[in-house]
């Protein structure tokens, strides 16, 4: 309701520093934002995992408690588990094997494997192939990029890169899960669509085992109205004022808010609105957002935290703690590995003085739209929840098709806010009762009846009811991919200084974002704000364990410890994401205590992935030398 009333185009999120090209790739190609398929862990024989470290993550853009156990099991059932990264990670760790790759170039070890599969007669896209679109573009397309043509590129050997082909081919069941690494690169789409392009060509797309959809019980897109077809995605319908970049899903870039903010002329920002989000220290170039920030006329944040960002605010609404109001997370249930459903009631009781977050971006609203902050909050929450209820009931094919609007909103009486939006998501859903036409139906009261929530069971194949694509086909050449790919060939031309460093990021378990570092629980131990690097290199640059190295690149410098270690790959140096907690202004005693260095101010603004716009935060060029000297 805030963004419509507000009107702009100016709309930017984390999604674009961390998973915009997935969202692309897989809307392109099945239809809608988060048709993401999904590694069936529980039941798969052999899992191919690239840039991703489900330990310390559980699971991102992959809905899954307990991944260690999950991981486990696969070996323990007689699966193998195998980990593509520039870094032995801690998944790394568990597997059966490990391959270092060079640093973004994941889309030509994929796109070697995808050749593979052709090259040897291996291809087959089971049990979907009467619904794939564009088999012979994708085997066009990755012709010339053979494992022998690609392998110095990426850092491995031909001979791999053709057995971990055709073991994914050959298990009784397989999935491959590519996830931050594959894209915060330059070919971050390209790698997540060839991450799907092997699940539908290995045929284990929409089976057991393989790669499946999740059905959720609330908001899901590819549940409502008519299954098999769809509008598709439209992508790039307005682009940034300053650099051209396109719009994805209603964002622009974040890595273009800087100059959007200090670039003078018509539409240039002048004020801003944050909710909950830290990008002075999440976004590239961090140290250039944090002097556009500055220069703000206004600036109004909702967050709990005087944090790198919220400092320049003018004002700051606070929020309640997590544990006074209720939690259900519509997002991360799409991306479940097991269909569930878990409503949690707020542990304490509210803050009479401080407001809900929907009473405030409510009232927020209010006062963008004229009406003042003392808007009529109550009368306003009655408008969303009836629009809501009115655009179900026009809903061609949907549950409550015809039906009468008031009558539905009468049955949802005696809830407010979000809850009440809720309970109707959940009642239209695939499990919902309709409002009293599906016996024992799923509602809100059921899940508030059950603390532990609903397991609604394990995937299922959903092909072709899933999918959103006009023409009710999987897409796997997407026009707006195969433009990107020759990209990809000319990448291969690059002279490459065997002596040159790139970074890379890294989450750790206890240190997936910045706020986590208030929390004094969460950062005790020695320090992890260090620059791995590996030992050849260490003794190359002259650098030394525990001591301190400047990391430089065309955006910027920062000093950091460095740790000598061989679980990083030669060339590379890995500084963890979300730290640097040393502005004046913020107040957060805990993070202070522990700062860190910031390694997006090294992240270079002007280096995006085009698709999707999405910054490019790993395989970033640096220089790094002893800090000794050094002013």
């Amino acid at each position: 309701m805030l963004l419509k009333a507000l009107g702009t185009r100016n709309v930017y999120s984390a999604s674009t520093v961390d998973q915009m090209p997935k969202q692309v790739s897989a809307g392109l190609m099945f239809g809608t934002i988060l048709s993401v398929p999904l590694a069936d862990i529980d039941r798969t024989d052999h899992l191919l995992i690239l840039g991703a470290n489900p330990l310390a993550s559980n699971g991102s853009l992959l809905t899954a408690p307990d991944m260690r156990g999950r991981l486990r099991a696969i070996r323990e059932r007689g699966g193998k588990v195998v980990v593509i990264d520039p870094r032995r990670s801690r998944t790394a760790e568990h597997a059966d094997e490990h391959h270092f790759i060079r640093p973004g170039t994941d889309a030509l070890a994929l796109a070697a494997m995808v050749h593979t599969l052709f090259d040897e007669e291996l291809a087959d896209t089971g049990a979907v192939a009467e619904w794939v679109n564009g088999e012979y573009e994708v085997r066009a397309a990755v012709a010339e990029l053979t494992p022998e043509r690609v392998a110095d590129a990426c850092g491995i050997a031909a001979p791999q890169l053709r057995r971990m082909a055709r073991e994914l081919a050959g298990a009784r069941s397989a999935a491959v899960y590519g996830r931050i690494g594959t894209c915060t690169q330059e070919f971050g789409t390209l790698a997540s669509w060839l991450v799907d392009a092997l699940n539908v060509l290995t045929a284990n797309l929409d089976r057991p085992g393989g790669a499946m959809f999740a059905r959720a019980a609330a908001g899901q897109p590819n549940t409502q109205g008519e299954g098999g077809r769809g509008r598709g995605v439209a992508l790039g319908r307005w682009h940034s004022r300053v650099r051209g970049l396109a719009e994805a899903y209603g964002e622009l870039p974040v890595a273009c808010l800087a100059e959007e903010i200090d670039t003078p002329g018509e539409g240039q920002v002048r004020a801003l609105i944050t909710i909950a989000g830290n990008p002075a220290l999440s976004t590239p170039n961090s140290d250039r957002l944090a002097r556009a920030l500055d220069s703000l006329e206004f600036m109004v944040s909702l967050d709990v935290y005087v944090n790198e960002t919220t400092r320049h605010a003018d004002v700051i609404l606070p929020g309640p703690s997590p544990l006074q109001r209720s939690h259900y997370d519509l997002a991360f249930y799409q991306l479940s590995v097991r269909n569930i459903a878990r409503y949690s009631p707020p542990v304490l009781e509210p803050d009479p003085e401080l407001p809900a977050e929907w009473e405030t971006t409510l009232r927020l609203t209010g006062v963008v739209t004229g009406q003042g902050p003392d808007v009529d909050v109550v009368a306003l929450d009655d408008f969303v929840a009836a629009e809501a209820v009115r655009r179900e009931v026009a809903r061609p094919g949907g549950p409550l098709a015809g039906r009468d609007a008031a009558q539905i909103l009468a049955a949802l009486d005696g809830r407010r806010g979000p809850e009440r939006l809720l309970d109707l998501l959940l009642r239209v859903g695939p499990y919902g009762d309709a409002f009293g036409a599906r016996e024992d139906g799923l509602t809100l009261a059921a899940l508030e009846a059950a603390p532990h929530g609903i397991d609604l069971g394990p995937l299922e194949p959903r092909v072709p009811e899933v999918l959103r694509t006009p023409s009710g086909r999987i897409e796997l050449a997407p026009e707006a991919i195969l433009a990107d790919v020759p990209r990809l060939h000319a990448s291969l031309e690059r002279v490459r200084d065997e002596r040159a460093m790139v970074l890379i990021g890294r989450r750790q378990l206890r240190s997936n974002n910045s706020w986590m570092h208030n929390v004094e629980s969460l950062v005790r131990g020695k320090e992890r704000c260090t620059a791995h690097v590996h030992p050849d290199d260490a003794e190359r640059l002259g650098l030394a364990d525990g001591e301190l190295a400047r990391v430089s690149s065309r955006a910027g410098a920062v000093q950091v410890p460095v740790e000598v270690t061989d679980a990083v790959m030669a060339g590379v140096v890995s500084i963890p994401h979300g730290w640097g907690h040393d502005a004046r202004g913020a107040r957060m005693e805990v993070a202070a205590a522990h700062a860190g260095t910031n390694s997006n101010v090294l992240a270079d603004e002007t280096l995006v992935d085009p698709l999707s716009g999405n910054a490019v935060l790993n395989g970033i060029p640096v220089e790094v030398a002893p800090a000794q000297g050094v002013a």
